[in-house]
């Protein structure tokens, strides 16, 4: 048998062919027990089609590992394997955990600081339009997207599937218990794809737009369908799970409790432990993501003011993947302008946040980037990529908001602004002040400071000038202000959408 080799984080796959009588997808279990050393990871075998069986890994540790299967099908039981992991290739830097409790990292300990889109279902599309989304993404920008595993049906996304996730009836039905294996496989080939561009595949389990009835599947193949999901996808590094989009509009069909038994397949079946979460609909209907379960709050509310808020309340890491977007499309979470997803993108970050990007600009064929991919047409994307190049350069510990530094809302209700490590940030929005000095360094130093203009995406130094004195104000018997609230001041050129950049020199 020739030497078995996969770098570190890289998919290790071990397939057995065999002939098992009945619905191998309903009726047999099969596992992977993988040691290195001392070290033993169990993981879920699954079920090809046509007689094969798989079991992956995503190895996370260099040097020898042995593979034993486990299963009550003779055929399936006690293969073994052998192979060796070597170094991680140029670039990768393994999955994405919760990193300093609101914010996130890779497993090497690289930052990672996720500038996303949403694509609901561009693996569903024809193979031209898929290779021109990953063509986009190639210069887009962004490190994560939003995608679903069913097809969807929605305004704007009619279409038939080019490939249905379960096998037809032959009455316009699907049989739940028969996949379509190559559904899966081209699903886990995309997921790849998205891989290979650095860009992490949110995964969206279950969602309520639905016209060929995966949102009504019974509970035993809804679990049975997450648990192979797990099994087939989880060896990929790039993963995230979401549960659902807009879970609460399922809640008909899929009670609270499902939803907490979802999450905990989740757990006793993906060894990685893969970041989990879920999306509401309902702004004011959040899923409680204090459960220990859930990893980082991911919501959709266009009130990016509030941000700092849910930071506090859920004490995680806070995505908000739908702050409405940039397009002209009737519904009115579709129609904001491409200044307008900058503003919010920038509120969101520095109120110690990350934000998601869509693009729903009206297509006579029905090709908006938000559902189907494609082509970007809008202007907010480049400039959110510029914002993602600003904040990787001085990434450390993760972004900490100045209402939890100075224990106060004031003035930071409208002004956003963060630190983190020795580098502070600004941000004004539609603001203009000529000289800003609140927040700046009580002592003076050797600091870069940089005006950054955040729509012409400009960086240019700016002048230290004598901080101003602030007026006295009375609080009770405390008489307050009356001097210069930082040891300097900056001078700025009294124009909306610009942001300051404070940080001290080595």
């Amino acid at each position: 048998m020739p030497d078995l080799t996969v770098a570190r984080y890289d998919v290790f796959e071990h397939t057995i062919t065999a002939k098992v009588d009945g619905n191998p997808y309903l009726d047999v279990e099969f596992w992977g027990v993988f040691k290195h050393a001392n070290r033993t990871i169990r993981v879920p075998g699954f079920y090809d089609g046509e007689g094969v069986f798989k079991v992956r890994l995503m190895p996370d540790i260099e040097g020898e590992w042995s593979l034993t299967t486990e299963s009550d099908v003779a055929a399936l039981n006690d293969q073994t394997a052998n192979f060796t992991v070597t170094a991680a290739r140029q670039g990768v830097h393994g999955p994405v955990s919760v990193r300093n409790k609101f914010h996130f990292g890779y497993a090497d300990g690289t930052p990672y600081l996720p500038f996303g889109t949403t694509c609901y279902v561009w693996t569903h599309q024809t193979q031209e339009l898929q290779a021109q989304t990953l063509k986009t993404l190639e210069t887009a920008g962004f490190n994560k997207m939003r995608m679903c595993v069913f097809p969807k049906h929605y305004p704007y996304n009619e279409n038939e599937p080019e490939l249905h996730v379960y096998e037809s009836k032959g009455d316009g039905t699907q049989d739940f218990d028969k996949p379509v294996f190559d559904a899966f496989r081209h699903f886990e080939k995309q997921v790849a794809a998205l891989g290979d561009l650095g860009i992490e595949a949110d995964i969206i389990i279950f969602h309520p737009y639905d016209r060929w009835g995966y949102a009504d599947m019974s509970p035993e193949q809804d679990y049975r369908y997450l648990r192979y999901l797990v099994a087939r996808l989880a060896a990929y590094r790039n993963v995230w799970w979401s549960l659902a989009n807009e879970y609460d509009f399922l809640l008909n069909t899929k009670p609270m409790e499902m939803w907490d038994r979802f999450f905990q397949i989740l757990e006793e079946n993906d060894p990685y432990r893969h970041l989990k979460s879920i999306h509401q609909g309902n702004p004011e209907l959040l899923y409680n993501h204090r459960r220990p379960w859930v990893d980082h709050v991911c919501i959709q509310h266009p009130d990016v003011q509030r941000t700092v808020n849910w930071r506090t309340d859920f004490g995680k890491p806070l995505v908000n993947d739908e702050l409405q977007y940039e397009g002209d499309i009737i519904q009115t979470w579709g129609n904001i302008t491409a200044e307008e997803v900058v503003h919010r993108f920038w509120l969101t970050m520095l109120k110690g946040g990350y934000a998601g990007h869509g693009e729903t600009y009206s297509r006579e064929d029905d090709v908006l980037w938000w559902a189907k991919g494609g082509v970007l047409h809008g202007q907010s994307p480049k400039r959110i990529a510029f914002m993602r190049e600003i904040f990787e350069e001085d990434a450390k510990n993760g972004l900490t908001p100045f209402e939890e530094i100075y224990h106060s809302g004031y003035p930071w209700s409208s002004i956003a602004a963060a630190r983190d490590g020795e580098v502070s940030y600004f941000y004004f929005g539609a603001h203009r002040p000529v000289i800003w000095s609140t927040g700046l360094p009580l002592e003076d130093g050797d600091y870069e400071l940089d005006i950054i203009d955040t729509w012409n995406m400009t960086i240019t130094p700016a002048k230290k000038v004598a901080a101003p004195v602030s007026v006295p104000t009375r609080h009770g018997d405390v008489v307050r202000g009356g001097e210069p609230d930082a040891a300097f001041g900056v001078e700025l050129p009294g124009k909306p959408n610009l942001a300051l950049r404070v940080r001290l020199r080595r």
